[in-house]
């Protein structure tokens, strides 16, 4: 089944308040489907495979803004430190100091958001509260140059129940207040929420969310 990726697209992005942005996750599907929304002039995707995001690079237009949203090894980093215009999923300082020095080997600074583990579930990846309370606390990062942290990121549990789902990102959206006022006070690039996809992100929208990933809903089931 084809799915209509300009009428969904548009669907998506009419029910957006003002401010949020979304990462369109183009991830298992065809560049063709990624040309069909950057028709519509959307130039923010997501990406969370190294290898397909490069053929994707390769062959589709420079001004597309690739964000990598998966779970990244640092041994991965250098290949997508030429090009990448965010790191949205940075679960701990190891990754964050090679990025920096991916970073300044292809002269750039990246951007990047600090992956909260917030939910119940054991597969998803990222900080604790407290671990990330404690990496900010003791600022190395504050020496890496060539990384900009512009805010936080986290996956709800994958569950029916709204008011569990709605706890957990209101408890990242506190979280986000508590380190904006500590840390980045006065940095105004530090303001990403970054929560909500296609099965939550309605709810995400109450929760003060900035950025929500969303992929099935605009181009459908994956292809593999």
């Amino acid at each position: 089944m084809e799915y209509n990726v300009k009428d969904n697209l548009k669907k998506v992005l009419d029910s957006l308040p003002e401010g949020v942005r979304l990462v369109a996750v183009s991830k298992y599907h065809p560049a063709e489907y990624i040309m069909e929304a950057y028709e519509q002039g959307h130039r923010i995707f997501g990406e969370s495979h190294e290898q397909e995001i490069r053929q994707k690079v390769d062959v589709l237009p420079k001004d597309i803004e690739w964000h990598f949203i998966g779970h990244l090894q640092t041994n991965k980093v250098k290949y997508i430190a030429p090009y990448i215009s965010m790191i949205d999923a940075v679960d701990s300082l190891k990754l964050l100091r090679e990025i920096n020095k991916q970073a300044i080997k292809n002269n750039r600074v990246i951007n990047v958001l600090l992956e909260l583990h917030i939910a119940e579930e054991e597969t998803k990846y990222g900080f604790s509260l407290d671990n990330c309370r404690q990496m900010l606390a003791e600022g190395e990062w504050r020496e890496l140059k060539n990384v900009r942290i512009c805010g936080l990121m986290m996956m709800a549990s994958y569950v029916e129940d709204t008011e569990v789902i709605r706890r957990e990102m209101l408890l990242a959206s506190d979280f986000f207040d508590e380190v904006k006022a500590k840390y980045f006070a006065d940095d105004d690039t530090f303001c990403e929420r970054s929560w909500g996809m296609s099965h939550d992100y309605p709810i995400a929208l109450e929760c003060h969310s900035t950025m929500v990933r969303i992929g099935t809903t605009i181009f459908g089931p994956r292809v593999y």
